[in-house]
Protein backbone atom coordinates (compact mmCIF):
# COMPACT_ATOMS: atom_id res chain seq x y z
CA UNK A 1 0.00 0.00 0.00
CA UNK A 2 1.49 3.29 -1.03
CA UNK A 3 2.35 5.63 1.93
CA UNK A 4 -0.17 7.95 0.96
CA UNK A 5 -2.82 5.56 1.54
CA UNK A 6 -1.50 4.61 4.52
CA UNK A 7 -1.79 8.29 5.77
CA UNK A 8 -5.26 8.50 4.82
CA UNK A 9 -6.78 5.72 6.02
CA UNK A 10 -4.60 6.45 9.37
CA UNK A 11 -6.24 9.90 9.22
CA UNK A 12 -9.24 8.09 8.47
CA UNK A 13 -9.30 5.47 12.17
CA UNK A 14 -7.90 8.45 13.84
CA UNK A 15 -10.96 10.81 13.22
CA UNK A 16 -13.31 7.88 13.68
CA UNK A 17 -11.51 6.79 16.92
CA UNK A 18 -11.51 10.91 17.76
CA UNK A 19 -15.63 11.01 17.23
CA UNK A 20 -15.84 8.03 19.33
CA UNK A 21 -13.89 9.36 21.97
CA UNK A 22 -15.94 12.63 21.93
CA UNK A 23 -18.85 11.06 22.04
CA UNK A 24 -17.81 8.77 25.18
CA UNK A 25 -16.88 12.15 27.49
CA UNK A 26 -19.93 13.64 25.87
CA UNK A 27 -23.80 14.00 27.96
CA UNK A 28 -25.54 11.33 25.83
CA UNK A 29 -22.59 9.25 25.68
CA UNK A 30 -21.80 6.35 23.56
CA UNK A 31 -24.18 3.30 23.35
CA UNK A 32 -24.86 3.81 26.46
CA UNK A 33 -21.61 4.05 27.99
CA UNK A 34 -19.67 7.07 28.82
CA UNK A 35 -17.01 9.06 31.80
CA UNK A 36 -18.72 11.48 34.37
CA UNK A 37 -18.23 14.85 34.14
CA UNK A 38 -14.93 14.76 36.37
CA UNK A 39 -13.34 12.44 34.14
CA UNK A 40 -14.49 14.40 30.95
CA UNK A 41 -13.09 17.15 32.12
CA UNK A 42 -9.80 15.96 33.40
CA UNK A 43 -9.17 14.52 29.61
CA UNK A 44 -10.08 17.60 28.12
CA UNK A 45 -7.29 19.36 30.33
CA UNK A 46 -4.48 16.59 28.86
CA UNK A 47 -5.50 17.51 25.77
CA UNK A 48 -4.99 20.84 26.32
CA UNK A 49 -2.29 20.71 28.09
CA UNK A 50 -0.50 18.21 25.22
CA UNK A 51 -0.68 21.24 22.79
CA UNK A 52 1.09 23.57 25.40
CA UNK A 53 3.60 21.12 26.06
CA UNK A 54 4.75 20.27 22.61
CA UNK A 55 4.22 23.61 21.49
CA UNK A 56 6.85 24.73 24.24
CA UNK A 57 9.22 21.61 23.51
CA UNK A 58 9.63 23.42 20.19
CA UNK A 59 11.32 26.57 21.97
CA UNK A 60 12.99 25.14 25.29
CA UNK A 61 13.42 21.46 23.58
CA UNK A 62 14.93 21.48 20.30
CA UNK A 63 16.02 25.32 19.97
CA UNK A 64 17.52 25.49 23.16
CA UNK A 65 15.94 28.57 24.31
CA UNK A 66 14.60 28.99 27.66
CA UNK A 67 11.10 30.53 27.87
CA UNK A 68 8.27 30.93 30.95
CA UNK A 69 6.20 33.07 29.41
CA UNK A 70 3.83 30.30 27.49
CA UNK A 71 0.64 31.17 30.35
CA UNK A 72 0.77 34.77 28.62
CA UNK A 73 0.68 33.67 25.12
CA UNK A 74 -2.37 31.19 26.52
CA UNK A 75 -4.39 33.98 27.81
CA UNK A 76 -4.22 36.10 24.39
CA UNK A 77 -5.38 33.61 22.60
CA UNK A 78 -7.78 33.11 25.34
CA UNK A 79 -8.91 36.80 25.62
CA UNK A 80 -8.65 37.71 22.22
CA UNK A 81 -11.23 34.36 20.58
CA UNK A 82 -13.21 35.07 23.44
CA UNK A 83 -14.08 38.54 22.54
CA UNK A 84 -14.78 37.13 19.20
CA UNK A 85 -17.14 34.92 19.71
CA UNK A 86 -18.79 36.81 22.67
CA UNK A 87 -19.35 40.51 20.29
CA UNK A 88 -19.77 38.74 17.01
CA UNK A 89 -19.46 35.05 17.16
CA UNK A 90 -23.41 34.33 17.86
CA UNK A 91 -24.57 37.61 15.07
CA UNK A 92 -22.30 35.75 12.47
CA UNK A 93 -23.73 32.34 13.50
CA UNK A 94 -27.07 33.65 13.33
CA UNK A 95 -25.61 35.00 9.62
CA UNK A 96 -24.87 32.01 8.28
CA UNK A 97 -28.16 30.10 9.30
CA UNK A 98 -27.69 28.52 12.80
CA UNK A 99 -26.91 25.00 13.25
CA UNK A 100 -23.61 22.88 14.30
CA UNK A 101 -22.07 24.51 10.69
CA UNK A 102 -22.46 27.35 11.37
CA UNK A 103 -21.16 27.15 14.82
CA UNK A 104 -18.06 25.04 13.95
CA UNK A 105 -17.01 27.60 11.04
CA UNK A 106 -17.67 30.57 13.91
CA UNK A 107 -15.37 28.33 15.86
CA UNK A 108 -12.94 27.69 13.53
CA UNK A 109 -12.35 31.38 12.77
CA UNK A 110 -12.23 32.11 16.70
CA UNK A 111 -9.12 29.47 16.98
CA UNK A 112 -7.19 30.93 13.96
CA UNK A 113 -7.87 34.57 15.94
CA UNK A 114 -6.67 33.19 19.10
CA UNK A 115 -3.28 31.66 16.66
CA UNK A 116 -2.81 34.81 15.02
CA UNK A 117 -3.27 37.32 17.76
CA UNK A 118 -0.44 35.23 19.70
CA UNK A 119 1.52 34.01 17.25
CA UNK A 120 1.64 38.36 16.37
CA UNK A 121 2.69 38.73 19.97
CA UNK A 122 4.80 36.45 19.48
CA UNK A 123 6.92 38.33 16.91
CA UNK A 124 6.27 41.00 18.43
CA UNK A 125 8.17 39.86 21.42
CA UNK A 126 10.51 37.56 19.94
CA UNK A 127 12.17 40.00 17.76
CA UNK A 128 13.90 42.22 20.49
CA UNK A 129 14.22 39.77 23.44
CA UNK A 130 15.53 36.52 21.50
CA UNK A 131 19.15 38.31 20.40
CA UNK A 132 19.05 37.35 23.97
CA UNK A 133 20.17 33.80 25.84
CA UNK A 134 19.72 31.68 29.09
CA UNK A 135 18.26 33.72 31.95
CA UNK A 136 18.11 37.02 30.22
CA UNK A 137 15.60 35.15 27.97
CA UNK A 138 13.60 34.17 30.93
CA UNK A 139 13.31 36.77 32.61
CA UNK A 140 11.58 38.38 29.36
CA UNK A 141 10.02 36.11 28.77
CA UNK A 142 8.34 36.06 32.25
CA UNK A 143 7.96 39.88 32.74
CA UNK A 144 6.59 39.73 29.20
CA UNK A 145 3.36 36.83 30.78
CA UNK A 146 3.20 39.18 33.91
CA UNK A 147 2.98 42.07 31.59
CA UNK A 148 -0.31 40.67 29.52
CA UNK A 149 -1.93 39.48 33.00
CA UNK A 150 -2.45 42.90 34.10
CA UNK A 151 -2.97 44.52 31.29
CA UNK A 152 -5.70 42.57 30.81
CA UNK A 153 -7.16 42.22 34.58
CA UNK A 154 -7.13 46.30 33.42
CA UNK A 155 -10.09 45.71 30.47
CA UNK A 156 -12.74 45.99 31.40
CA UNK A 157 -14.28 45.07 27.75
CA UNK A 158 -13.04 41.36 28.73
CA UNK A 159 -14.46 41.86 32.10
CA UNK A 160 -11.18 43.17 34.18
CA UNK A 161 -10.82 41.81 37.49
CA UNK A 162 -14.44 40.11 37.96
CA UNK A 163 -13.70 37.79 35.04
CA UNK A 164 -15.01 37.47 31.33
CA UNK A 165 -18.12 34.79 30.88
CA UNK A 166 -17.80 33.19 27.38
CA UNK A 167 -21.03 32.63 26.08
CA UNK A 168 -21.11 29.95 22.95
CA UNK A 169 -23.39 28.33 21.79
CA UNK A 170 -22.42 24.94 21.62
CA UNK A 171 -19.72 23.37 24.12
CA UNK A 172 -16.48 22.57 22.89
CA UNK A 173 -16.23 18.95 22.92
CA UNK A 174 -13.14 16.86 22.62
CA UNK A 175 -13.49 16.31 19.15
CA UNK A 176 -12.06 19.92 19.16
CA UNK A 177 -9.13 19.46 21.49
CA UNK A 178 -8.10 16.06 20.08
CA UNK A 179 -7.86 16.95 16.65
CA UNK A 180 -5.84 20.32 17.21
CA UNK A 181 -3.14 18.36 19.69
CA UNK A 182 -3.27 16.06 16.55
CA UNK A 183 -2.28 19.01 14.65
CA UNK A 184 0.54 20.40 16.99
CA UNK A 185 2.15 17.18 17.12
CA UNK A 186 1.95 16.63 13.63
CA UNK A 187 3.47 20.60 12.80
CA UNK A 188 5.95 20.28 15.46
CA UNK A 189 7.42 16.90 14.03
CA UNK A 190 7.67 18.08 10.55
CA UNK A 191 8.67 20.99 11.14
CA UNK A 192 11.69 19.43 13.66
CA UNK A 193 12.91 17.08 10.90
CA UNK A 194 13.17 19.67 8.36
CA UNK A 195 15.96 22.28 7.56
CA UNK A 196 14.29 24.51 9.66
CA UNK A 197 14.21 21.59 12.65
CA UNK A 198 18.50 20.98 11.38
CA UNK A 199 18.76 24.91 11.97
CA UNK A 200 16.98 24.88 15.60
CA UNK A 201 18.96 21.62 17.10
CA UNK A 202 22.04 23.12 15.59
CA UNK A 203 21.33 26.39 17.61
CA UNK A 204 21.12 24.35 20.80
CA UNK A 205 23.76 22.24 20.37
CA UNK A 206 25.86 25.61 19.93
CA UNK A 207 24.63 28.92 19.39
CA UNK A 208 28.25 30.24 18.38
CA UNK A 209 29.29 27.47 15.54
CA UNK A 210 25.57 27.50 14.05
CA UNK A 211 26.38 31.29 13.42
CA UNK A 212 29.87 30.76 12.43
CA UNK A 213 27.98 28.08 9.75
CA UNK A 214 26.23 30.85 8.41
CA UNK A 215 22.89 30.02 10.38
CA UNK A 216 20.68 33.03 10.69
CA UNK A 217 20.27 32.12 14.64
CA UNK A 218 17.61 35.43 15.61
CA UNK A 219 15.70 34.53 12.53
CA UNK A 220 15.09 30.96 13.41
CA UNK A 221 14.99 31.02 17.02
CA UNK A 222 11.72 33.73 16.33
CA UNK A 223 10.15 31.50 13.74
CA UNK A 224 10.49 28.90 16.43
CA UNK A 225 9.02 31.17 18.98
CA UNK A 226 6.10 32.22 16.98
CA UNK A 227 4.91 28.89 15.62
CA UNK A 228 4.91 28.18 19.57
CA UNK A 229 3.37 30.86 20.54
CA UNK A 230 0.46 30.27 18.09
CA UNK A 231 -0.07 26.82 19.16
CA UNK A 232 -0.08 28.67 22.53
CA UNK A 233 -2.74 30.42 21.71
CA UNK A 234 -5.07 27.87 20.30
CA UNK A 235 -4.67 26.06 23.49
CA UNK A 236 -5.91 29.16 25.33
CA UNK A 237 -9.01 29.33 22.58
CA UNK A 238 -9.63 25.37 23.44
CA UNK A 239 -9.41 26.72 27.65
CA UNK A 240 -11.50 29.73 27.52
CA UNK A 241 -14.71 27.85 25.39
CA UNK A 242 -14.23 25.00 27.42
CA UNK A 243 -14.53 26.30 30.66
CA UNK A 244 -17.15 29.56 29.57
CA UNK A 245 -15.17 31.82 32.53
CA UNK A 246 -11.86 33.26 31.41
CA UNK A 247 -9.96 35.14 34.85
CA UNK A 248 -6.54 36.42 35.02
CA UNK A 249 -5.52 33.76 37.93
CA UNK A 250 -5.48 31.10 35.35
CA UNK A 251 -2.67 32.46 33.52
CA UNK A 252 0.03 32.82 36.06
CA UNK A 253 3.66 32.52 36.14
CA UNK A 254 2.71 28.69 37.81
CA UNK A 255 0.99 27.65 34.81
CA UNK A 256 3.86 28.50 33.14
CA UNK A 257 6.25 26.42 35.52
CA UNK A 258 3.55 23.67 35.14
CA UNK A 259 4.02 23.26 31.18
CA UNK A 260 7.77 23.26 31.66
CA UNK A 261 7.53 20.63 34.18
CA UNK A 262 6.06 18.24 32.02
CA UNK A 263 8.52 18.67 29.21
CA UNK A 264 11.63 18.22 31.58
CA UNK A 265 9.38 15.29 32.91
CA UNK A 266 9.34 14.20 29.82
CA UNK A 267 12.09 14.75 28.07
CA UNK A 268 13.66 17.97 26.75
CA UNK A 269 13.86 17.26 22.42
CA UNK A 270 11.00 14.61 22.54
CA UNK A 271 7.51 15.11 21.07
CA UNK A 272 6.27 11.97 22.55
CA UNK A 273 8.14 12.56 25.66
CA UNK A 274 6.31 15.94 25.65
CA UNK A 275 2.64 14.57 25.39
CA UNK A 276 3.88 11.57 28.40
CA UNK A 277 4.64 14.58 30.98
CA UNK A 278 1.36 16.45 30.01
CA UNK A 279 -0.71 13.41 30.46
CA UNK A 280 1.26 12.82 34.24
CA UNK A 281 1.31 16.20 35.48
CA UNK A 282 -2.75 16.86 34.86
CA UNK A 283 -3.39 13.29 35.63
CA UNK A 284 -0.90 12.75 38.86
CA UNK A 285 -2.46 15.64 40.81
CA UNK A 286 -6.24 14.07 40.35
CA UNK A 287 -5.15 10.47 41.25
CA UNK A 288 -3.10 11.83 44.51
CA UNK A 289 -6.95 13.39 45.74
CA UNK A 290 -8.17 9.83 45.91
CA UNK A 291 -5.39 8.58 48.69
CA UNK A 292 -7.77 6.98 51.53
CA UNK A 293 -7.66 7.55 54.88
CA UNK A 294 -5.74 5.58 57.14
CA UNK A 295 -6.19 5.65 61.16
CA UNK A 296 -8.04 8.96 60.70
CA UNK A 297 -5.16 10.35 59.00
CA UNK A 298 -6.31 12.09 55.54
CA UNK A 299 -3.33 10.95 53.03
CA UNK A 300 -4.60 12.95 50.71
CA UNK A 301 -3.84 16.35 52.34
CA UNK A 302 -0.59 15.51 51.75
CA UNK A 303 -1.12 15.15 47.98
CA UNK A 304 1.22 18.40 47.26
CA UNK A 305 3.87 16.92 48.96
CA UNK A 306 3.87 13.43 47.74
CA UNK A 307 3.48 15.26 44.29
CA UNK A 308 6.42 16.92 44.57
CA UNK A 309 8.48 14.67 45.88
CA UNK A 310 7.52 12.27 43.03
CA UNK A 311 9.00 14.60 41.09
CA UNK A 312 12.13 15.17 42.67
CA UNK A 313 12.67 11.55 42.13
CA UNK A 314 12.33 11.16 39.05
CA UNK A 315 14.33 13.89 38.42
CA UNK A 316 17.09 12.15 40.21
CA UNK A 317 16.90 9.54 38.61
CA UNK A 318 16.09 10.53 35.30
CA UNK A 319 17.77 14.42 35.07
CA UNK A 320 16.96 13.71 30.89
CA UNK A 321 13.88 12.68 31.55
CA UNK A 322 11.57 9.26 30.69
CA UNK A 323 12.66 9.54 26.92
CA UNK A 324 14.99 12.00 26.89
CA UNK A 325 15.30 12.78 23.34
CA UNK A 326 13.83 9.58 21.84
CA UNK A 327 10.61 9.26 20.51
CA UNK A 328 7.81 6.17 20.51
CA UNK A 329 5.96 5.49 17.08
CA UNK A 330 6.10 8.37 15.09
CA UNK A 331 7.51 6.69 11.48
CA UNK A 332 3.93 6.78 10.04
CA UNK A 333 4.09 10.38 10.35
CA UNK A 334 7.08 10.70 8.13
CA UNK A 335 7.20 12.22 5.01
CA UNK A 336 8.64 10.14 1.72
CA UNK A 337 11.70 11.74 1.26
CA UNK A 338 13.37 11.32 -2.67
CA UNK A 339 16.57 9.64 -2.38
CA UNK A 340 19.72 11.85 -3.28
CA UNK A 341 21.17 11.78 -5.91
CA UNK A 342 24.51 10.34 -4.52
CA UNK A 343 22.89 7.03 -3.69
CA UNK A 344 21.84 6.24 -7.24
CA UNK A 345 23.46 3.36 -8.90
CA UNK A 346 25.95 4.31 -11.70
CA UNK A 347 23.97 3.33 -14.96
CA UNK A 348 20.74 3.93 -15.85
CA UNK A 349 17.45 2.36 -14.15
CA UNK A 350 18.39 -1.61 -15.46
CA UNK A 351 21.77 -1.05 -13.54
CA UNK A 352 23.64 -1.42 -16.67
CA UNK A 353 27.10 -0.36 -16.73
CA UNK A 354 28.44 2.88 -18.52
CA UNK A 355 31.28 1.20 -19.99
CA UNK A 356 28.64 -1.61 -21.75
CA UNK A 357 26.07 1.10 -22.48
CA UNK A 358 29.62 2.83 -24.00
CA UNK A 359 30.01 -0.53 -26.20
CA UNK A 360 26.78 -0.84 -27.36
CA UNK A 361 26.92 3.17 -28.74
CA UNK A 362 30.31 1.96 -30.35
CA UNK A 363 28.28 -0.78 -32.59
CA UNK A 364 25.55 1.38 -33.43
CA UNK A 365 27.81 3.50 -34.84
CA UNK A 366 29.30 0.71 -36.82
CA UNK A 367 26.27 -0.20 -38.00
Amino acid sequence: MPGFVKKLVGAAVFLVVLYAVSALVGREGLFGFGLGAYESEVLMLVGINVILAVSLNLINGFTGQFSIGHAGFMAIGAYSSAYFTVYHGQNLEQALGGGAFAHALVFTVAILIGAVVAGGMGLLVGIPSLRLRGDYLAIVTLGFAEIIRIVILNLDVVGGATGFSVNVTYPVTFFWVGLFAAITIIVVRNVVKSDTGRALISIREDELAAEAMGVNTTRYKVLSFVISSAFAGVAGVLFGHFKRFLATPDFTFIKSFEVIIMIVLGGMGSITGAVLGAVVITILPELLRQLPSVGGFNFADLRLVIYAALLIVIMLTRPQGVLGEREIGFNWLRRAQKAPEGDRQVGDDTGVPIAQRAGDAEEVEKR
